[in-house]
């Protein structure tokens, strides 16, 4: 059974864009470049086929993913969060106990992770570690640097 893949609305929208894209945009740039390449002759020296192929290669492979990623979504409904424990969709502002910094960060499902706009994922050890607790609640999370303890200042939408 493939694994259930958490998305926002918003997640969910931008995949069947680009996927739509992919499909009818960029297939055809790249069916074009084949085209063009094949009237240059000899395919045995030919880079510019070559190239062609594997931009091919790459952009059925993108399309496979996506269409993958899209047969097992589970949209997160932001509308049914409660923000009283912590789980997917909702944001999070923590406090490093050692280090005096506060964070803010999302949790979102593996596939949206962009820790450098403060998306994590739910699969990382930071939030693994987050999931389920309160506002309130001292957090001690293993790290491959090592131990920080988060206190949990806030939760919301």
């Amino acid at each position: 059974m493939q694994k259930e893949i958490l998305l926002t609305e918003e997640s969910l929208r931008n995949y069947e864009q680009e996927l739509e894209e992919l499909k009818t945009i960029k297939r055809k740039e790249v069916a074009e470049k084949i085209k063009v390449a094949l009237s240059f002759g000899d395919l045995s020296e030919n880079s510019e086929y070559d190239e062609a192929k594997n931009e091919q290669a790459l952009l059925e492979a993108k399309i496979a993913k996506i269409e993958a990623i899209l047969k097992n979504v589970k949209i997160i409904d932001e509308s049914e969060l409660s923000t009283e424990v912590i789980h997917v969709g909702l944001k999070v502002q923590v406090k490093d106990l050692d280090l005096e910094e506060i964070s803010d960060y999302q949790l979102v499902g593996s596939n949206e992770a962009d820790p450098f706009n403060d998306k994590i994922s739910d699969e990382s050890p930071v939030g693994k570690a987050l999931l389920g607790h309160r506002v309130g609640d001292i957090v001690k999370i293993e790290v491959p640097s090592g131990i920080i303890n988060y206190e949990i200042l806030n939760i919301s939408k």
